[in-house]
């Protein structure tokens, strides 16, 4: 099976090639991505434990889901294949911000995205991909807020930085209703 390939990007978003997933990781090149925010009605956010075999930041705990659009795919279509792939479920989402940020791991591999955040609503149990996640549970904003700061180990880095940058933004569009 082919390598999936991450579509690079200058720092406004336009796309200026392909490359494996593994490569741009390896060189730190700015790539697209996307990282989906599900609520439920008591606006708590849905979060998941990575699986233990993910290649990075395995058994942290981070937003729904998130990865990396295909080539032709929107940032909704992208975001609604990969909950039913992790979560096992898909509900409407809408685009919101978007930021760049870069993270070096352990492993010698670096993050470097421009990431799109969707948002979502969502009131069942998702029925997760083992294979890549290890668990799950809602939990409302300011208490994710809160365990950051106690416990910023335990969670990945892109999403630290996203709720270092936009706590405010995505706390206000929850709480009027924008993720439908």
């Amino acid at each position: 099976m082919e390598e999936e390939k991450v579509i690079l990007v200058n720092e406004k978003d336009e796309p200026i090639g392909l490359m494996p997933k593994m490569e741009a990781h390896e060189k730190a090149l700015l790539h697209r991505a996307f990282s989906v925010f599900v609520f439920n009605d008591n606006n708590e956010l849905m979060l998941q434990q990575r699986a233990l075999g993910k290649y990075h930041s395995p058994g942290l705990w981070t937003n729904t889901c998130c990865s990396h659009q295909r080539e032709g795919e929107t940032n909704i279509e992208a975001g609604k294949r990969r909950l039913q792939e992790e979560m096992g479920f898909v509900t409407e989402l809408e685009d919101s911000i978007s930021f760049i940020y870069k993270a070096p791991f352990d492993n010698g591999l670096t993050e470097h995205e421009y990431d799109h955040v969707l948002l979502g609503k969502y009131n069942d149990m998702p029925v997760i991909n083992k294979e890549e996640v290890a668990d799950w549970k809602w939990m409302p904003l300011e208490a994710v807020r809160e365990d950051i700061k106690k416990q910023p180990g335990i969670y990945t880095e892109w999403f630290k930085v996203i709720f270092d940058k936009f706590y405010e933004y995505i706390n206000e569009s929850i709480h009027e209703g924008k993720s439908k």
